[in-house]
């Protein structure tokens, strides 16, 4: 077998207080393969956030990821980074689409200028190859390479979210972390990206971590998910075992509180 793109052992994080701690990461473990779309379920405040902050080291204090945790990419541990090495390793190796991200965009600053920014820092590239690479990956999302010269304002709400998704994929990097990347997207929109994720994924080769509450839209995109409880990792399986046998009562209670869209109307007594 192929070494795991990424891979996560013991991973324990406190969020430090005054007088208290909160661990919200507790001692999770898992793996992603190499061109694998990985799911991670679970509701708000359950520590799926805080996993994708870490694997790029992106927490400031008060979070402190534990000793003993490792979050390994490609073979290497990222903890073990330093400074320069980090900044050398994000976006490169691994890229993440944050939450709200199509409201990250500089609102001052022309969609080239933001491609330019992002390759100047890892590259010694000219404004012309920056705009000739910007315009590939404009087209890798099916927009329109005239919406170069356009500001953030200029744009859907949509085409914002797959311009910052073309953004992520300018130094081919190996994992794409997507924190609820659909949210505030009506569904259409939601489905036009994710379809557009899938095909790069396997136009690029880049493996993919999903985060979202929502369990149904992962179940249609994802191979393995992962389902996670106040901090745990509670149950990993294959995507269709996660919808049709679910193991954990969790999972199980998951399932039973998304609105059916077919069955027997409840009957109900009208107010008078």
């Amino acid at each position: 077998m192929s070494e795991p793109v990424l891979s996560i052992r013991n991973l324990n994080i406190d969020y430090v207080g005054d007088h208290t701690n909160f661990h919200a990461v507790k001692d999770v473990s898992f793996d992603i393969a190499p061109g694998e779309f990985f799911g991670l379920a679970g509701e708000s405040g359950c520590g799926k956030s805080t996993i994708a902050f870490a694997v790029s080291r992106l927490h400031r204090p008060p979070a402190l990821i534990r000793t003993g945790s490792q979050i390994q990419v490609d073979g290497r541990n990222v903890l073990d980074l330093s400074e320069e090495e980090l900044r050398r390793f994000r976006w490169s190796e691994v890229a993440m689409v944050f939450q709200s991200a199509m409201n990250s965009l500089n609102p001052v600053l022309t969609i080239e200028t933001q491609f330019y920014d992002v390759l100047k820092a890892h590259t010694r590239i000219s404004r012309a190859q920056a705009r000739e690479r910007a315009t590939e990956l404009l087209k890798l999302v099916d927009i329109a390479p005239e919406r170069l010269d356009s500001y953030p304002h200029q744009c859907s709400g949509g085409m914002r979210q797959r311009i910052v998704i073309a953004i992520c994929l300018a130094l081919n990097p190996k994992l794409l972390i997507m924190d609820e990347p659909t949210t505030a997207l009506d569904v259409v929109v939601q489905r036009e990206i994710l379809q557009r994720i899938e095909i790069l994924r396997h136009q690029l080769g880049f493996s993919v971590l999903f985060i979202t509450h929502d369990l149904g839209l992962m179940v249609q995109v994802s191979d393995r998910i992962g389902i996670m409880l106040e901090g745990e990792l509670v149950e990993v399986n294959d995507a269709q075992s996660i919808y049709k046998n679910p193991q954990h009562d969790y999972t199980k209670r998951l399932w039973a509180s998304m609105p059916k869209l077919y069955g027997k109307q409840a009957a109900r007594e009208d107010a008078q």
